[in-house]
């Protein structure tokens, strides 16, 4: 058996999958925000529970968590000390010299401020050229002097960022021994570990990162492996990655920036894998939680990844998901302005208090009570009948704070919550797609989280997407997504050479190097190198341009003239797909060398559904509200439709963890794999 748990801001979403028997567990508890770890250890208790299992029965437990990206939004990290060559203390601070580009014409916006203050960055004398070699020898009492300095102010963290530490890396790792000789209590990054390539800001800045959120995520993880280590003993513990794939509990001790959108990132694989089981290699997955509102896309059946993403503002040198996440989930909370319109979110209600109709001290009305009012939650049947959601609180928030203030029904005002926050997540899913020059009418959607399934129909008919598939544990898939991700480890090396210039055997010997390492890692995490699968890629641009495209190697090993050729025209082919233009005649620089290592997992089989097309017997019929007026709906239990069945809406399909809602004009049927597959007037959205 396999643990894969995931921490929401609201909820704590736990799946177990029996490899013997194939079967699929899955629970919800609610997130301890004070005490994360705790809200872990009730949901591994409970599974184990409907399960019918003991620990000794489970091989690992893999964990997502938040607890990173809450510290970058909160700024809650340690306090960080930063080490750089002389003349580049500002370098944080001088950035790209761009305004952000949500805020472009906004003069009253300006980038966020740096982790670490001007006062804890020290300088060192000392010199790399660009071409890795020394020019200035480093000045070790400089190095004690810096470390002492930043000791006696009380840092808890030093990043060490040199200027070309990536070509030669002898100065920072002389830096680190003296930081651990003489301040051992310290924790201390790398930039020659954390993200060895080209760009010394964001090369800087994703150092300084790991840093701030290492002594956090350590003290985390720590306190996991006590506590499991009471309960059950000696337990597998290992971290989900924003790249997609898990780590050991030991290596994320020290890859702390590997950790955060680590939760969203398990949603976008699980997404990923549904669609290739759906048949579908082109999608946008939306995850609604109670929080957050997370998107996707996956092209050529795997999500997007990126090398040059932000987190928070904040640039960042590492493989990650390309998910773009709003503030707009259950919890987001509406409210009216001062100019009497309509707002929902970002502001949250969370797990404490929650929603007002759950009773737990919520004043505040929130999508969920706008969904329970318009009758598309059924009150008593939430997480299965574990809550039972207070309709009327929830009619007198929305009356109080929304209804009175606009002067109109209670109902309309909770249509009029919908309508907005549905139109802030068109939004957001036109800035993962449209902006980005891709048709979202050639896609189909994977909607999930708690609240996925709620809204996602009306989304996609907003904008045009062909097909919506709501995948078995919709409610938990992004805890489902943790077990079907791999192990996986990312290598990069810069090289800075033209095509032309590169020689092939040189190629191939940094390539071999880098996969060499991978190899390395992944066998020390217990791995068989056996059963290592490796992918070679490069990041090339036309001489001049300011930043490149990755571009896969056909093939590894041996490397000839004819497969540099060949790289160089692939990545002609990718530039004008993207860009509408390429120029076969113009010199390609290769920029960086990348290699994903990746240890398979235990291959995870959805359950079938027995055949037949009778229709399924409705369990009750009650109103619910599509626009402001409400219409007799058919409620369905989800387990109860045979496959193949078509339902017409409107209808609503209810589970334990979550609900689908089937609009007017639409249909649903059951696919072979349990999923429901929502079209509109019997073709796809």
């Amino acid at each position: 058996m396999r643990i894969g748990i995931d921490v929401g801001g609201t909820f704590t979403d736990v799946v177990g999958i029996d490899d013997a028997t194939g079967k699929i567990h899955y629970a919800k508890v609610p997130t301890a925000p004070k005490s994360p770890a705790d809200g872990v250890f009730a949901g591994i208790e409970k599974i184990l529970r409907i399960a019918g299992a003991t620990m000794d029965a489970v091989a690992y437990i893999v964990h997502g968590t938040t607890i990173g990206t809450n510290a970058l939004i909160e700024r809650s990290g340690a306090r960080t000390g930063l080490i750089t060559t002389a003349g580049f203390r500002d370098v944080l601070e001088i950035g790209r010299v761009q305004r952000p580009a949500a805020g472009l014409y906004d003069f009253t916006v300006d980038n966020p401020p740096p982790l670490v203050p001007r006062e804890l960055r020290v300088e060192v004398a000392e010199r790399v050229g660009a071409t890795g070699a020394v020019v200035t020898p480093l000045d070790e009492d400089d190095a004690v002097r810096a470390v002492a300095f930043l000791k006696d102010r009380g840092v808890e963290a030093i990043a060490v960022s040199l200027l070309f530490s990536f070509l030669y890396p002898d100065h920072e790792q002389r830096i680190a021994a003296i930081v651990r000789d003489r301040f051992p209590e310290a924790d201390v990054c790398l930039s020659c570990e954390v993200a060895p390539e080209y760009r010394e800001y964001e090369r800087t800045s994703t150092t300084v990162i790991n840093a701030y959120l290492t002594p956090i995520t350590r003290r985390y993880i720590e306190n996991l492996e006590v506590g499991l280590s009471k309960r059950w003993g000696d337990v597998d513990l290992r971290i989900m990655q924003a790249s997609g794939g898990c780590m050991t509990a030991a290596t994320a001790k020290a890859r702390a920036i590997q950790m955060v959108n680590s939760g969203p990132a398990g949603g976008a694989v699980a997404g990923s894998f549904i669609g290739s089981s759906a048949g579908e290699d082109r999608l946008v997955t939306v995850d609604m939680g109670g929080t957050s509102f997370d998107i996707a896309r996956v092209t050529g059946g795997a999500p997007t990844v990126t090398a040059d993403g932000k987190f928070q503002g904040l640039p960042v040198k590492i493989p990650m998901i390309d998910i773009n996440a709003i503030g707009a989930g259950g919890g987001s909370i509406a409210w009216v302005d001062a100019g009497g319109a309509l707002n929902v979110g970002p502001v949250s209600a969370g797990s404490e208090p929650g929603p007002v109709c759950y009773g737990r001290g919520g004043m505040r009305p929130t999508v969920t009570d706008a969904n329970l009012v318009l009758g598309r939650l059924n009150a008593d049947y939430f997480l299965g009948g574990e809550i039972r959601l207070d309709v009327e609180r929830a009619r007198e928030a929305i009356a109080t704070e929304v209804a009175g203030p606009m002067n109109m029904e209670v109902e309309e005002a909770a249509w009029g919550i919908l309508r907005l926050v549905n139109a802030h997540m068109v939004k957001g899913i036109s800035v993962s797609s449209t902006e980005r020059g891709y048709d979202v009418r050639e896609y189909a959607m994977v909607a999930f989280g708690g609240a996925g399934p709620l809204h996602a129909a009306e989304l996609a008919f907003d904008m045009g997407i062909r097909k919506v598939v709501i995948p078995p544990y919709a409610g938990n898939l992004s805890a489902l997504g943790l077990l079907v991700s791999d192990t996986r480890h990312d290598f990069v090396c810069t090289v800075m050479k033209t095509a032309r210039s590169m020689d092939a055997a040189d190629l191939t010997a940094r390539f071999t190097k880098l996969e060499t390492r991978a190899g390395d890692q992944l066998q020390r995490e217990g791995v068989d190198r056996a059963a290592v699968e490796t992918q070679w890629s490069a990041d090339l641009r036309y001489e001049g341009q300011s930043y490149e495209l990755n571009t896969a190697l056909h093939r590894r090993g041996l490397l000839t003239a004819e497969d540099v050729q060949r790289l160089a025209d692939d990545f002609n082919d990718l530039h004008k797909k993207i860009y509408a233009y390429s120029s076969a005649d113009e010199e390609i620089e290769i920029v960086n060398l990348r290699v994903v290592a990746t240890g398979r997992s235990p291959e995870v089989m959805l359950a079938g559904r027995d055949g037949g097309t009778e229709p399924a017997a409705s369990k009750e019929t009650r109103t619910v509200y599509f626009s402001e007026e409400g219409i007799a709906c058919s409620i369905y239990e989800r387990d109860e439709i045979p496959v193949a069945a078509r339902l017409p809406g409107p209808c609503l399909i209810e589970e334990r963890i979550s609900t689908t809602v089937v609009p007017p004009e639409a249909d649903a049927t059951i696919d072979p794999n349990g999923s429901i597959v929502i079209e509109w007037g019997g073709r796809a959205c």
